[in-house]
């Protein structure tokens, strides 16, 4: 065994000593305080070894993604290479959800009272719920929102009104929708990759982005179809500053104007977003209209929910104080200022963990082996990589995510993933992220 490969098993030793820790620490902690609010710490979960009519179907895609996926990925034609993860990572979700069965692992995910299904019918008419928003925040208002509805900005809510108005009724369609959008985000990360770095690392990076444990989360959560949205501004603004599409730029700012009111902590994607305009500078300086699009396409969605009458600001001022109302208010901050980070070990995965300390040692790379078109590639995504890392930095140190962040951070997380792009052994660490998503699926019954 090389260096390289130890320092990658040492690294990822580290990480699952993390969320040994937390686990253990969490467990005892619960015990005497019962502060944590989550059943099975760090996760939100219960323990509940079980098996169900996607159990099958989760294995026999976990041993072919591991057998072939390397391969597949180095040898499919670029086009089909996003195609291909989309349809993979559906399965791969839906595969995994169905563990618990088509009732339980879909259709009443989102259906549920905290859940937006709860408030379809209060929005027959649109403008008035928008107007009146904010009005229904806080734990004492009249009617008070169901948590995640208030916890979020409207176009949350209102992308279930409008399914449901097109007679995509229930939380069948809901779940479908969500995984569908949320599947994508693992395309848009590879479209970003390939732009920024290159083609070589977007292949490489493939499998690991597909056959995450992010994708137990996934499948049926709403954070899946924000983390689709984020994923697609950030793919598109990659392929607008690199190809100087102002189509590409004015789509993109659409989707960060929506991203902002899907999730007000998804704010936080401006470190990507500016990781992304600084490695396409060029492109910028050379035609400087693509600053111009990206506004104009990032002001429409925050023109229309103020001209109805919502306002972001103040409803986030609320949110604050809904937030420590209720479970945020008990659960200590120092416990979960450092076990939200063994959460995201567990979505995103050893191999992650692994591949994350390699990207850290790029730039040491680059300066000792000089300059090269690979050393080059591999620390732009670095910077990228980097990004994701920052804003997940400060999402935790705000206060404001304090658990339940293996579903909260799946947006950021999907930039991490490429990190596994470094990484050598593929399989090897390929078998390590699906042991991990079979075993939570079928060992836990996640909740939200």
């Amino acid at each position: 065994m090389n260096r390289a490969s130890l320092r990658d098993l040492c690294s990822a030793a580290l990480a699952a000593g993390l969320v040994a820790a937390a686990i253990l620490v969490g467990r005892h902690t619960d015990d005497f305080r019962d502060t944590l609010r989550v059943g099975w710490p760090p996760l939100l979960a219960d323990f509940d070894p079980h098996f169900g009519p996607g159990t099958p179907a989760a294995v026999l895609l976990a041993v072919a993604g591991v057998t072939y996926g390397p391969r597949v990925a180095a040898r499919l034609p670029w086009r089909a290479v996003p195609l291909g993860a989309w349809l993979t990572s559906m399965a791969w979700i839906w595969s995994l959800a169905l563990i618990d069965g088509p009732h339980a692992g879909v259709a009443v995910r989102l259906t549920t009272r905290h859940e937006y299904l709860q408030v379809v019918d209060r929005f027959h008419d649109i403008p008035a719920a928008l107007g009146g928003f904010t009005e229904h925040i806080l734990l004492h208002s009249p009617d008070n929102w169901p948590a995640h509805v208030a916890g979020h900005p409207p176009a949350a809510t209102l992308t279930f009104v409008l399914l449901d108005r097109v007679g995509l009724h229930g939380g069948g369609w809901a779940g479908a929708w969500c995984i569908t959008v949320g599947a994508s985000a693992g395309a848009a990360v590879l479209v970003a990759v390939r732009a920024l770095a290159s083609e070589d690392l977007a292949r490489r990076a493939a499998p690991f982005v597909v056959l995450a444990p992010a994708a137990v989360w996934m499948g049926t959560s709403a954070d899946a179809y924000f983390a689709g949205v984020a994923a697609w501004a950030v793919a598109l603004l990659a392929v607008a500053v690199t190809r100087r599409s102002c189509g590409a730029a004015a789509a993109s700012g659409l989707l960060f104007g929506l991203t902002c009111y899907l999730s007000y902590g998804l704010t936080l994607f401006a470190p990507i977003a500016a990781s992304v305009l600084f490695l396409g500078r060029r492109g910028l300086r050379a035609r400087p209209a693509l600053g111009a699009a990206l506004a104009a396409g990032a002001a429409v969605v925050p023109t229309l929910f103020t001209l109805a009458g919502f306002d972001w600001w103040e409803a986030y001022r609320l949110l604050v104080t809904r937030y420590y109302q209720g479970a945020g208010g008990v659960r200590p901050y120092g416990y979960w200022v450092w076990a939200n980070l063994a959460c995201t070990v567990v979505i995103t995965g050893l191999a992650t963990a692994a591949g994350l300390a390699r990207a850290a040692g790029v730039p040491a790379r680059l300066r000792r082996e000089g300059p090269s078109p690979q050393g080059t590639a591999r620390a732009r995504l670095a910077l990228v990589v980097g990004a994701a890392c920052l804003a997940l930095l400060v999402a935790d140190l705000s206060g404001m995510s304090k658990a339940e962040t293996e579903r909260i951070w799946l947006p950021f997380a999907m930039w991490l993933l490429p990190a596994c792009a470094y990484l050598t052994r593929a399989r090897g660490w390929l078998c390590a992220q699906v042991l991990v998503a079979l075993a939570v699926n079928h060992l836990l019954h996640t909740g939200w």
